[in-house]
């Protein structure tokens, strides 16, 4: 069952993959690349002061630092622990599959941090502003599917790991914005 359901994921991997062409590598370079959200964290900073105030805004901040962490560590514990092969260092598949980058990442590929780090604070994010900032949910969330989806598109992960990694940053951003909702409530802030 296991073994299936893995082949089902190389196959679809193989197909993902197999659409890039080199007409889209620069965009799906740019969308992997963490520092090329700068930008968007930047206005979700400024967002945060104005629907909340300076002493709520320190409290998002630290909340998203400890988010990150946590999928962040909790992604290298998975990748060790499991022992996954990235696509790109699977031998059954690294000959035929398209590597954008020049170099393929880690050995082990399961799940994806860059699928948690972008659903968890765009999670997080959607429930903060909720009903306080129009669309910035749906903004949030394709830019993180575009993200997840870039692993796949350059060749470092398989859609199990990406999809793995949206859930586990999808569960924590709801968590850590319900403990920030909390501590805005026990601090009176």
């Amino acid at each position: 069952m296991l073994d299936q359901l893995l082949q089902y994921d190389k196959d679809l991997f193989l197909f993902l993959n197999g659409l890039g062409t080199p007409t889209w590598d620069g965009f799906w370079m740019f969308m992997t690349k963490t520092k090329n959200s700068f930008p968007l964290y930047v206005l979700l900073l400024y967002l945060s002061y104005k629907n909340f105030g300076w002493k709520k805004t320190g409290v998002i901040l630290v909340s998203v630092a400890l988010l990150i962490t946590c999928t962040d560590q909790l992604s290298n514990f998975f990748k060790y622990g499991i022992g996954r092969l990235r696509p790109c260092h699977d031998p059954e598949i690294n000959g035929v599959m398209r590597l954008v980058k020049s170099y393929c990442g880690g050995q082990f590929g399961y799940f994806s941090a860059h699928a948690a780090n972008s659903f968890g604070p765009a999670t997080f994010f959607m429930v903060l502003f909720c009903g306080k900032v129009r669309y910035m949910g749906f903004i949030l969330m394709i830019w993180a599917c575009l993200v997840a989806y870039s692993r796949i598109y350059i060749g470092v992960h398989f859609p199990l790991d990406v999809l793995t990694g949206a859930i586990v940053g999808l569960l924590f951003g709801w968590l850590f914005a319900k403990l920030a909702i909390f501590a805005f409530q026990k601090t009176g802030t």
